[in-house]
């Protein structure tokens, strides 16, 4: 028997039970591993209030890290003992021990530790995603603006230092001074208070007048509408999370007059379904990480026992940088 967090039925924080559960032998294409942490993430929030409708009852969580216990037939890239971290289908990462697929999972490199590990899985694959697959007409060459909301986040300040190191100028918004603040330590080019200033205005004081290429927006409904009129010609509307709700349905003839714009809406499952994808993403975000390009911030820690609250806190928007369940 081991620990696990599940939920009954779609709902707040309330809803989050810790339970016993057995774990067997891991199957074909399948490993079996002890967590030493664990990565919270916004998609949890959306799993357990029911944005995202999944069958019950369900263990929640995407990432972690951990070592490796018990290997299935047919799994060659990693071996008992390994050191390993992944973000994943299915849900089931908030656990001490879980059996699951073995194509998302990657050996951890020894300069990255268990908890920098479960941080920055899911995060630091979106980011790579984002930045290096998700891009607009022409691609992005150093020099070029990109708007990222929420820049503070756990996402947005790896992208920040991604971005940078890329050479771009990330414009960065943020709901206050302290986390705009952040974003600039994290090397953000410029940082907007959204709270207390025009996003949109800036944006165009910043770019003089001419636009980002593209706009990367984790928020959703509060950012979407306007976030498309920073946007230049030929410009790239990238929406990747619903922080704030789901975007309203929208009619695509008014991208024309705004410039003929282009909307995509991305999750990071679709980059990684397959065993080489997800290495060959890791293997980028580990050389980041290692080189020191990108720091992975970790600003909550709570129990596992504690996980209700600390889904309370990231609902809140009282969360920087990336939070973790301790085991």
């Amino acid at each position: 028997m081991t620990l696990a967090v599940r939920i009954d039925q779609h709902g707040g924080p309330e809803e989050i039970k810790l339970v016993d559960v057995t774990v067997g032998e891991p199957g074909p294409g399948e490993i079996r591993i002890r967590h030493k942490a664990v990565g919270l993430n916004f998609i949890d929030v959306y799993q357990r209030s029911g944005l995202y409708q999944l069958p019950m009852p369900l263990q929640l969580g995407m990432e972690a890290s951990g070592v490796i216990e018990a290997v299935g037939a047919g799994v060659t890239h990693l071996k008992v003992g390994d050191r390993a971290a992944y973000a994943s289908q299915p849900p089931g990462s908030y656990c001490e021990v879980r059996v699951m697929p073995a194509k998302c999972v990657c050996r951890l490199p020894d300069a990255i530790s268990f908890e920098t590990g479960a941080a920055m899985m899911l995060k630091g694959l979106t980011a790579q995603y984002l930045l290096r697959r998700t891009l607009p007409q022409g691609g992005l060459k150093a020099g070029d603006h990109v708007l990222f909301h929420a820049a503070a986040g756990g996402v947005g300040l790896i992208a920040c230092q991604w971005a940078h190191a890329l050479g771009l100028q990330l414009i960065g918004t943020a709901g206050s001074d302290e986390k705009c603040a952040l974003a600039k330590a994290h090397g953000a080019a410029h940082v907007i208070n959204y709270a207390k200033e025009d996003f949109v205005a800036r944006v165009k004081e910043i770019t003089g007048g001419k636009g980002v290429k593209v706009v990367y927006d984790s928020v959703g409904k509060d950012t979407f509408d306007r976030s498309l009129d920073c946007l230049s010609p030929f410009g790239l509307m990238a929406s990747f999370g619903n922080a704030s709700g789901p975007v309203a349905p929208f009619s695509p003839g008014i991208l024309g007059p705004k410039g003929s714009l282009y909307v995509t809406r991305q999750t990071l499952f679709t980059h990684i379904t397959t065993r080489e994808s997800t290495q060959e993403m890791a293997d980028e975000l580990f050389e980041m990480v290692t080189s020191g390009k990108v720091k992975i911030r970790i600003d909550q820690r709570f129990a596992l026992a504690d996980v209700a609250e600390a889904h309370r806190t990231l609902e809140a928007r009282k969360t920087t940088g990336c939070t973790i369940l301790t085991l």
